[in-house]
């Protein structure tokens, strides 16, 4: 199993960026963004489901952020607006294996991408 994110980078606040993340070699449910700020814990951004693409956001992102996913490809996506200084982080994706019957297995790890908003 590998996941692959692409997207973090320098941005000044107020602008928007776009993650990605590549998942491959399993089927996954449940996948999502994690994020951890230098000297703090890693906290959930958002969440999205296999079936259905139900939705789960962090207060601090709820409006400003939008998470999506191509499970054509395995792939989810996070679009972020509006970005502030306060969203500076290690972005990681998570990406939770299943069997064939939807049954949680393992959840797996991308390798993080940085996101630094300038004020």
């Amino acid at each position: 199993v590998q996941l692959q994110a692409s997207g973090g980078g320098l941005v000044q606040a107020g602008g928007s960026l776009r993650l990605s993340c590549a998942a491959s070699g399993s089927i996954f449910g449940n996948m999502g963004w994690y994020r951890q700020a230098p000297g703090k814990q890693r906290d959930l951004v958002a969440v999205i489901t296999a079936v259905g693409g139900s939705t789960h956001y962090a207060g601090s992102v709820k409006g400003r952020f939008t998470i999506s996913r191509d499970n054509a490809k395995n792939t989810v996506y996070l679009q972020m607006n509006s970005l502030n200084p306060e969203d500076t982080a290690v972005y990681y994706c998570s990406a939770v294996r299943v069997d064939r019957k939807g049954e949680p297995l393992q959840t797996y790890w991308g390798q993080g991408t940085l996101v630094t908003v300038s004020s």
